[in-house]
């Protein structure tokens, strides 16, 4: 693992949040920032230290309305009729955008998520990578041709309108972009609304849009929580398509909803990850990968690896590297650059302890040892590597979100096929193998949006995501994310004349 960095300078956090947010944070609607009125003030509190931040508006029906009104507005008047090589134009400058105000943004994001700023660095640069690779894409999203017996047919991709996009706290910024970026190049506008706890960088980002020259009203925020900005968005008349990133409870309200209107959804929701590694990995590699899945994000996120499926041949020695990279584990506030930062609350910290608590109850155990050198404020977690853990258990089977590492042993690769995918979820899988025939021969069978071979995590803005199972319906990312954030129209024409053909 990386080594921490140097501590900065010591700094006060909260000018730099103050000084782009005096007040309340607060909707941003066609490039402007609306006043919070009488909507209810939530805290956004710095998980590194516990302190609130700012406060952020927490959108109503009627704020939500605005936002429709002014993509829909944006969609028939501007961006719905644009040339594709001019919005290609226009998200590329969205792109040098989020690049020059970089360092800034990441400093935001970890302020506001507690994530180690080298990983906030990250998602910035990633945020960016996706209006950049779906720049190019704008105007080669091409339909086909169909020989007809009397004519000819043809199909031609169409956007959607207004799509609604509800994003998660732990990756705001990427998140948001992962999913406006495809659905701008396909033509639509939209209406994000991001976690109540994480709301600075989405609305941010808005702003920066349209000073990059997005025309208003094309990409509006809402920030708010799910039963208020969410709820309103989902059930808006004028959203034709939403997608949503999140639990699988809230994702089953989503579709509901969305059932009822009678219109499409994509769900990217949880993941219980399984990796098999067989006695001839590369235990190095796969040790590494086992580690890094607790330390991204402090192990809050849906698409890490947490259940090792190991042979017994080598999960001793796979065990003994993990503990020495656990050992070297950094933790502290995001904005000192640790491996590991904190949990976004004081109740996802509880909520991690807890399963760890009850898998130890359950007969597993701590391989790594106990941490003494958790700072007092903030809603720090110890990294947990449990060995004996049986799929059966608690640990195994949910999606824990924090940094918990679990380890089961199997005694062939029938068994590790089985204990993989005896699994709700089917996000994203791993093997670890040095037969390039045993890799392809368990990537056929593994029950997963995705199975990366030799590393984890790999892939990136051009390689689709979605999940098989309880993980999901749809895929963001590559291509695949511009079929569904437009839809086919058929156009069929009659010919007269025995030539028609």
């Amino acid at each position: 693992m990386q080594p921490a960095r140097a501590k900065e300078t010591a700094w006060d956090p909260g000018d730099l949040v103050r000084d782009k947010w005096p007040g309340a944070v607060t909707s941003v609607i066609a490039g402007r920032r609306q006043p919070p009125g009488e909507l209810e003030l939530l805290p956004v509190v710095d998980p590194s230290s516990g302190a609130t931040l700012v406060e952020v508006a927490d959108a109503d029906e009627a704020i939500v309305d605005q936002a429709v009104a002014a993509a829909s507005a944006a969609f028939r008047s501007t961006w719905g009729r644009a040339e594709p090589a001019a919005r290609g134009r226009a998200l590329m400058s969205v792109a040098g955008a989020l690049r020059d105000a970089s360092e800034e943004l990441a400093r935001i994001e970890t302020l506001d998520s507690g994530k180690p700023l080298s990983q906030a660095r990250g998602d910035v640069a990633t945020a960016a990578r996706y209006f950049e690779f779906y720049a190019g894409m704008c105007d080669k999203l091409y339909g086909e041709t169909i020989p007809q017996t009397s004519g000819l047919a043809y199909t031609v991709r169409e956007p959607h309108g207004v799509v609604g996009v509800v994003t998660p706290w732990n990756s705001p910024l990427a998140q948001m972009c992962r999913s406006v970026a495809p659905a701008l190049a396909a033509g639509n506008t939209v209406v994000v609304k991001p976690s109540e706890l994480t709301p600075l960088t989405s609305t941010l980002a808005a702003m920066l849009f349209v000073a990059a020259g997005l025309p208003s009203g094309v990409c509006n925020v809402v920030p708010g929580r799910g039963p208020t900005a969410g709820d309103a968005l989902c059930r808006h008349p004028s959203v034709k398509y939403v997608s949503f990133t999140g639990s699988v409870g809230t994702g089953r309200a989503v579709a509901a909803i969305c059932a009822d209107r009678v219109i499409p959804c994509s769900l990217e929701l949880g993941g219980k990850s399984a990796t098999i590694i067989l006695p001839d990995a590369d235990l190095a590699a796969a040790a590494e990968a086992g580690v890094s899945a607790v330390v991204r994000n402090a192990g809050q996120s849906c698409f890490a690896t947490t259940r090792l499926v190991t042979h017994r041949a080598v999960h001793d020695e796979l065990v003994a590297r993990m503990v020495d990279l656990f050992d070297t584990l950094t933790i502290g506030p995001g904005i000192d650059d640790p491996a590991l930062g904190p949990l976004i609350s004081a109740a996802q910290a509880n909520r991690a302890r807890g399963y760890v608590e009850r898998a130890i109850r359950d007969g597993a155990s701590a391989a790594n040892a106990a941490r003494h050198d958790l700072p007092e404020a903030g809603f720090y977690v110890a990294p947990s590597l449990l060995v004996g853990v049986t799929n059966d258990m608690e640990v195994a089977r949910d999606e824990v979100f924090g940094p918990v590492q679990s380890v089961i042993a199997v005694d062939d690769e029938e068994e590790a096929i089985e204990v993989a995918n005896a699994s709700a979820y089917g996000l994203a899988a791993g093997i670890f193998t040095s037969s390039l025939s045993a890799a392809h021969r368990h990537a056929a069978r593994l029950e997963a949006g995705q199975v990366q071979i030799n590393r984890y995590p790999l892939g990136g803005v051009d390689t689709p995501f979605g999940g098989y199972k309880q993980s999901g319906i749809g895929r963001e990312k590559g291509l695949e994310a511009l079929r569904h954030y437009s839809q086919i129209k058929t156009v069929i024409l009659h010919l007269d004349g025995p030539n028609a053909r």
